[in-house]
């Protein structure tokens, strides 16, 4: 048996042609009814495939739910941006994901926490941050509203000072955001952290500096083509234990998920955490 947890309310695609599918099949299909259910349920589930259906938060849910457990982690990606799922290469083919979960194979996937927040796809402070505090508040789903958000946070954007530790190392720089990704992606093929391996136990640090409006295409470019890292504005590197300080306080986010926190980040990578269903 297979437990499909499935988040009706997730991102912007419908859930319904999925469970249609899904009565068709010998498996057990349960819905989340409030924030942190999906991991309860997880936890408590008696199959040894328990499946995401929904967006980078579902995902996020399950996924702490069956850390320790054995059991494996399967996704039907149906949000807004689904990073994690689309870093692992699946699409958002429901037939193709449906049987993924019934042929496809099992591999490690690391895990990373952030001020002790698990994460598996992307965490980050600074702009990007912001964006998901403002995208969380604004009430409605979909990347048009996230561009949306971002070209009004982009108006009013700061310059932080940020120390970043580690291995050993000490780098300081200031920028508008730093993204610490596990998978190479925020989400709809934005690459962040083009050179991330979601199993190789490190994780992959971006560093965006400032830069101009008329600037903004081009980088735009190379966030998709999963080039950022050409660009002179984005300093990369790779790490296992994280320290990041900036000035102040504030929002940080944890695979889209927002919260406030201080101005020490602590991240760190749980090397092959649990397992994934891949194609």
């Amino acid at each position: 048996m297979i437990l499909f947890i499935v988040n009706p309310i997730s991102g912007i695609g419908s859930k319904t042609r999925v469970v249609s599918r899904l009565k068709k099949k010998d498996c057990r299909v349960v819905y989340t009814e409030y924030a942190g259910h999906a991991e309860k349920l997880a936890r408590e589930a008696e199959e040894e495939i328990v499946v995401a259906v929904g967006g980078d938060g579902t995902v996020n849910e399950v996924a702490r739910g069956l850390i320790g457990t054995g059991k494996t982690l399967g996704i039907i990606p149906r949000g807004s941006g689904d990073g994690l799922a689309l870093h692992l290469g699946l699409n958002h083919d429901i037939n193709r994901n449906i049987s993924i979960i019934e042929t496809g194979k099992t591999k490690y996937l690391d895990a990373g926490t952030i001020n002790d927040r698990y994460f598996f796809s992307v965490c980050g402070i600074g702009l990007d941050a912001i964006i998901s505090e403002r995208f969380a508040k604004s009430g409605h789903r979909g990347l048009a509203n996230y561009i949306n958000q971002a070209i009004q946070t982009w108006k009013h954007h700061d310059v932080e000072k940020y120390e970043i530790e580690f291995d050993g190392k000490t780098i300081v720089h200031e920028g508008v955001m730093v993204t610490v990704g596990n998978s190479d992606q925020w989400g709809n093929g934005a690459r962040v952290t083009p050179l991330a391996d979601s199993s190789d136990g490190l994780l992959d640090i971006t560093v965006v500096e400032d830069f101009k409006d008329i600037e903004i295409p081009m980088l735009a470019y190379r966030l998709m083509t999963g080039t950022v890292n050409l660009s002179p504005h984005i300093h990369c590197y790779k790490g296992k234990n994280i320290r990041i300080t900036r000035a102040h306080p504030g929002p940080a986010h944890a695979d889209g998920d927002w919260f406030e926190t201080g101005n020490i980040l602590n991240i760190k990578i749980l090397e092959h955490a649990l397992k994934v269903i891949v194609p």
